[in-house]
């Protein structure tokens, strides 16, 4: 699904920490409706790119645009609201509550966080508590958890972990979701359901996304187009077949003789 207007646009962005600079005059562009990857060697700026954009990180200097907007520099849990939504490489879960309770966390300004709903007004509070419920039960179903609906988060497997953390962004109005290596130390098989699960949720429901990966199979399996970055900045883009021909890539990054496996 994709469209020829831009969710997201990063003009100019650099990150300096003393005399290094780890994001350095980068820009780039997300179309709405697409899959966008990222791939670049280690200390290329890639996660350090995406604090910038989820407001992690201040920039310093450069702009980024969400739909149009100026959102440079502002705090992460006011992007949540707008859906921008990111995931991180170890997956943040609430370890002592199960997954249905971990995605029941996620939606802001229930009324049950309230201390005079949660006394006064306990009708509406569990009106609302069943609908979220109901939201995550069927998230769950979607990604076929509904196995571990009832198993606490710590005990997952790590690609189980990065499956709820896909689903966390199902629990609101996700439109754009980053996510920062979902495969990585992720087995094969689960890997290939989270791939399955990001083109539904990209085919059937309209989300963007941007990821940083390392497996080429998977980016070149999911992604269109791909962007390579070095040293801080944007290298290189195209499809997943130029991006293995451009020899600015070959040398600079997958190495002469390379099979496009993981180089991290």
């Amino acid at each position: 699904m994709q469209s020829d207007s831009n969710i997201l646009q990063v003009n100019n962005l650099s990150k300096f920490f003393g005399g290094l600079a780890a994001v350095s005059n980068c820009s780039l562009k997300i179309k709405k409706g697409s899959i966008t990857g990222i791939i670049g060697p280690n200390g290329s700026g890639k996660t350090t790119l995406f604090n910038l954009i989820t407001g992690n990180l201040e920039s310093s200097q450069g702009t980024v645009l969400f739909n149009n907007e100026n959102i440079t520099n502002i705090p992460s849990y006011e992007l949540f609201s707008k859906g921008i939504l990111r995931t991180f490489q170890i997956a943040h879960e609430f370890t002592n509550l199960t997954v249905l309770e971990n995605l029941m966390m996620v939606p802001g300004k229930q009324s049950g966080e309230n201390l005079v709903n949660a006394l006064f007004k306990p009708g509406i509070v569990k009106k609302e508590e069943e609908k979220v419920k109901e939201k995550a039960l069927e998230v769950i179903d979607f990604l076929n958890l509904k196995h571990l609906s009832n198993e606490l988060a710590g005990n997952l497997s790590g690609g189980q972990k990065k499956l709820l953390e896909l689903g966390r962004t199902m629990m609101v109005d996700a439109k754009l979701v980053l996510l920062d290596e979902v495969g990585a130390g992720v087995n094969r098989t689960l890997l290939k359901d989270i791939g399955s699960a990001i083109l539904r949720l990209n085919k059937e429901k309209g989300y963007t996304f941007c990821m940083i990966e390392h497996d080429m199979e998977f980016i070149s399996r999911l992604c269109d187009p791909v962007i390579v970055m070095a040293e801080g900045s944007v290298l290189f883009q195209g499809t997943s077949d130029e991006v293995k021909k451009n020899e600015q890539v070959i040398d600079s990054y997958l190495g002469r003789g390379s099979k496009l496996k993981d180089k991290s």
